[in-house]
């Protein structure tokens, strides 16, 4: 992250300043994607000044220093919590120290369902996804562990659900994390996922299935 900018910095100097900042791909990556456009405006704004000298170019250097100036705090505010690692590690799936059984969280999440508190229904019916894999040995159980990395996870022994994980970590992170609104039809996404993951039968990696058929053998017999 760049230092903060001067309290009056000179027009070229915020033009060159601000022109060099916005076009770090890391604010692009972590800013919301309606802001897209803006930054684009932006820097297309920020070529056209040439200087105040420039036809058409009336306002004063001192007015043009402060309005980058702001345009490059806004971008540092937008975009450091998203960068933050522990902006990051606050996305994890459980809460610390959590010992809640799958069974214990279809429980809360249905009642949360009757309830008609959907959003916590999907956290929770997420959650029994989660805990029930790692109950059958289909996910090691990690502490920090996201959605996202939930569903890429599951893919490789759950290939034919892949997108519907996906959909679901996306379910997970808007109504967690992004203060989505969440509706029946999200829980009933989530509930059906993890209804047909504890049917399925995972597919295991061929390392993994030599792993299981391997058996140690025993003592020689004595003569």
């Amino acid at each position: 992250m760049a230092a903060e900018p001067p309290v009056l910095p000179g027009a070229d100097e915020a033009r060159r300043w601000a022109a060099e900042e916005l076009a770090r791909g890391e604010y692009r990556d972590a800013a919301p994607g309606w802001l897209a456009t803006l930054w684009e405006d932006l820097m297309e704004w920020l070529s056209s000044l040439d200087g105040p000298a420039e036809a058409g170019n009336t306002l004063p250097a001192t007015a043009i220093g402060l309005v980058i100036a702001a345009i490059i705090a806004a971008a540092v505010i937008i975009a450091r919590p998203r960068l933050n690692p522990k902006a990051r590690r606050a996305r994890e799936v459980f809460e610390a120290g959590s010992v809640v059984t799958a069974a214990a969280y279809r429980q809360r999440a249905e009642a949360s369902a009757a309830a008609g508190k959907w959003g916590d229904a999907v956290v929770d019916r997420f959650r029994a996804l989660v805990r029930s894999a790692e109950d059958r040995a289909i996910l090691d159980p990690q502490p920090g562990r996201t959605a996202d990395e939930v569903a890429r996870d599951l893919a490789l022994p759950f290939s034919t659900e892949a997108q519907r994980l996906d959909e679901a970590a996306g379910i997970f992170d808007g109504i967690r994390y992004g203060n989505k609104a969440a509706g029946s039809a999200d829980y009933g996404a989530v509930a059906s996922l993890d209804s047909t993951l504890e049917a399925l039968k995972p597919v295991r990696r061929p390392q993994e299935q030599r792993g299981q058929d391997h058996v140690a053998p025993g003592p020689a017999a004595l003569p």
